[in-house]
Order: C-alpha cells, then structure tokens, then sequence
C-alpha cells in the first residue's frame, strides 16, 4: 500500500498558476506510475495527467483539456509527484486527487489505480 498526501491547492484568478504537490511513502519502491485526477461537483472523477517511469527516463500523460497548461513532473528523491498548472480557467475547478500503485489497465481510468490521496480543492474564479 502506498500513502498520499497532497498539497498546494487554493483559490486563483482566471489565467493564474498553482502547484500541486503530491508526497508518496509506503511500498513506494513497487512503484513505476503516478497520476492526478480531478472531480468537479456532479461529475465523474476523470483523468487530467500522469507519469511513468523506467531507470532514468520517464513519460507523460495528459488529458486535451489540459495539454499545454498543465506539466506533471516528479522529484524521484523524495518520492514526490507535482503537478504545475498554468493559465487556470474557470472549468479546472474540482477536487484534485493524487493516484499511485498501478495495477493494470490504461493510466487514463481511474481504476487502473489503487492508492488515493485525500484530494486539494483547486478554486478558480473568473
């Protein structure tokens, strides 16, 4: 089992940035895959980014609502995952969780994942 906090939300303007931090410990060694998702009041949980990796190189996975603006990127010596949002809009507003412990599937479903953090409410006014 991997435990995952996360931090960084807020509120922020339209346009502005906010970083996300998403910290792992636990049986962190097993793990290979790391994304964000979000979910706005009403909707489904649904995929924004995500990151995997093998030795040193590592690959990126966003949604298209979000390519662009948003860069998720880890810091491997502290087992830590970031997400760095850029030029917020108003439809980015949703609780964003942190996901790790891959089992299989697409890194785009939630169910791929097993361990959740708590989530970050991410407020962006217009």
């Amino acid at each position: 089992q991997v435990q995952l906090v996360e931090s960084g939300g807020g509120l922020v303007q339209a346009g502005g940035s906010l970083r996300l931090s998403c910290a792992a410990s636990g049986r962190t060694s097993s793990s290979y895959a790391m994304g964000w998702f979000r979910q706005a009041p009403g909707k489904e949980r649904e995929f924004v980014a995500a990151i995997s990796w093998s030795g040193g190189i590592s690959w990126t996975y966003y949604a298209d609502s979000v390519k662009g603006r948003f860069t998720i990127s880890r810091e491997k010596g502290k087992n830590t995952v970031y997400l760095q949002m850029n030029s917020l809009k108003s439809e980015d507003t949703a609780v964003y969780y942190c996901a790790a412990d891959f089992r299989s599937g697409s890194y785009y479903s939630p169910t791929a994942f097993g361990s959740w953090g708590q989530g970050t409410q991410v407020t962006v006014s217009s």
